[in-house]
């Protein structure tokens, strides 16, 4: 990838019994938009189906982004969770998919309905929040920050959709309640 710092996640600790394939990508906002300037950690999850699963995508310090959860980080983008195809890879989610999601914001398909509602009514207040963000929570200094955090830390919350797999057991039997 061309501009882009990789760090694994605990080293990548694999075992059989629980494959783990994560990592961080620090991120530059795209030129012309108001998100230039900035920089994020995004956290990504290769499930074992990978290629022919999506990857989990989600931004570490804040974004202000119809398309993003401002807290929790997830993205929805519909070429990730739904149009996904084998001959995708992570090239194409760091230099096309996510640059084109800054650039065109999709505020009919919100998860962030206060800048989805922003957007619409005010797209220049929009773009002044957004450089607000970035200066606030998308500095370099933050991303550092995180990766302090993320060092305290052995376990990270998953930021993609949850699907459950065969080899899942349930928690409990509704007739027992």
């Amino acid at each position: 990838m061309s501009d882009y710092e990789v760090t694994l996640v605990n080293d990548n600790n694999w075992s059989l019994t629980h494959p783990r394939q994560e990592f961080y990508v620090r991120f530059k906002g795209p030129e012309e938009t108001p998100f230039a300037g900035g920089l994020w950690k995004i956290h990504v999850e290769l499930p074992d189906q990978y290629p022919y699963k999506s990857p989990s995508i989600g931004f570490v310090n804040r974004i202000f982004h119809p398309n993003i959860d401002e807290l929790s980080g997830s993205v929805c983008l519909d070429v990730i969770n739904q149009t996904w195809s084998p001959m995708y890879d992570m090239i194409n989610i760091f230099e096309v998919f996510l640059p084109q999601l800054l650039r065109y914001p999709n505020p009919t398909d919100p998860l962030n309905g206060e800048a989805a509602a922003l957007l619409m009514r005010e797209p220049k207040s929009y773009d002044v929040k957004v450089k607000e963000y970035v200066s606030k929570y998308a500095s370099k200094d933050n991303v550092d920050e995180a990766d302090e955090d993320d060092d305290d830390d052995d376990e990270m919350s998953s930021v993609g959709s949850y699907e459950s797999g065969e080899e899942d057991e349930a928690a409990g039997n509704m007739d027992d309640i």
